[in-house]
């Protein structure tokens, strides 16, 4: 069995940490729980996802959620969900304090684990922006598609090139060769 040190993902751009706690693997597809560790002002943009739902929970400090227009701030034990579809995004308020949080997806996704290993593992090799984006289009085609990210608004007018240039990706085996280089877990 692998330790908690061998499960645990860093990104050293936006100095986030990622722990897998339970896979979609080791659940029969019933779940996916990871540990987040948000550094000072972290957190990511707007976005929603339509295969499964997530529910954040605190562990450490306090995790800024906005769920549509309402902003929660959960303490350590509180939580709230995601539904499927539903436009969220999770920040980090604190500018000097870390913040350690539980992620539950429902029904479990191997493909947003295979997100999180290709893209901490391409900002540890210097292939993305110091934001974290790749630099390659086939990377973040694959990876919107692995992870089930949706991005309102005026990336929409992308989605059907990003889908075409996932297929593409798959097409010269750039999926296999990422999932081969980064995923451990």
């Amino acid at each position: 069995m692998k330790t908690i040190a061998t499960r645990t993902i860093e990104n050293p751009l936006i100095q986030d940490k990622v722990t897998f706690l339970e896979t979609a693997a080791e659940t029969g597809g019933k779940f996916t729980l990871v540990q987040v560790e948000l550094a000072p002002n972290g957190g990511n943009d707007l976005h929603y996802h339509k295969t499964f739902e997530e529910t954040f929970t605190a562990v450490e400090g306090v995790l800024g959620i906005q769920l549509g227009k309402q902003i929660i701030h959960l303490k350590k034990g509180e939580s709230a969900t995601a539904p499927v579809g539903s436009l969220h995004r999770f920040f980090n308020p604190s500018a000097s304090e870390k913040v350690v949080f539980n992620v539950l997806l429902q029904p479990g996704s191997a493909g947003f684990e295979t997100t999180l290993q290709v893209a901490y593992g391409l900002a540890r090799d210097g292939r993305t922006s110091r934001k974290g984006i790749p630099k390659s289009l086939y990377h973040m085609a694959l990876i919107i598609q692995w992870s089930d990210t949706n991005i309102p608004g005026l990336f929409t007018l992308f989605e059907p090139v990003m889908r075409w240039l996932a297929r593409r990706a798959v097409q010269k085996g750039i999926d296999k060769a990422l999932i081969a280089e980064y995923c451990r877990i």
